[in-house]
């Protein structure tokens, strides 16, 4: 079973993702999106750098799950993982390859509890034919990552998987 860690961004969330790693009982590889040098997607617009494209897709079809740390931007989904989520169902044989049956856990370090993020790319995922797994992971400034709980849901998890 191979996880692939999926960090939107190298602050707070990459410091969450590592975290949820050093717990992972499994193999994984872990990245983060803003490695990633992507144009921002539009239909019929600039491309993207297939070497760029081709070593994320590769990633994510590679793996049997995905743990997305991520934090809320404005109510929702933060922009640079929407516009990598774009570039790789574009850049599949279809659209939902690299996502189809997927298991998903999702996690956020986000100002307020990263509900509204949580909801919607719950949404967004299962839409694409992920499998979201029950439980979520949210650290916020009020609530401190707790080894014991996360370690809880990892192992739920990865019987999903």
């Amino acid at each position: 079973m191979k996880i692939l860690i999926v960090s939107a961004t190298r602050e707070n969330n990459y410091r969450l993702a590592k975290k949820i790693g050093g717990l992972l009982h499994a193999d994984y590889k872990m990245i983060t999106l803003e490695d990633y040098e992507l144009p921002l997607y539009k239909p019929d617009g600039e491309n993207a750098d297939e070497s760029v494209t081709s070593a994320l897709v590769e990633n994510f079809e590679n793996a049997d799950g995905f743990i997305f740390c991520a934090p809320e931007y404005n109510a929702g989904v933060p922009p640079i993982l929407t516009n990598a989520i774009s570039w790789i169902t574009v850049s599949t044989r279809n659209w939902r390859d690299a996502f189809n049956e997927k298991k998903v856990l999702i996690a956020t370090h986000s100002g307020r509890g990263g509900h509204w993020f949580l909801s919607s790319f719950r949404d967004q995922l299962e839409y694409m034919g992920c499998v979201v797994h029950p439980r979520t992971i949210s650290i916020h400034r009020n609530t401190e990552f707790n080894p014991e709980s996360v370690g809880r849901i990892l192992s739920s998890f990865l019987k999903l998987i």
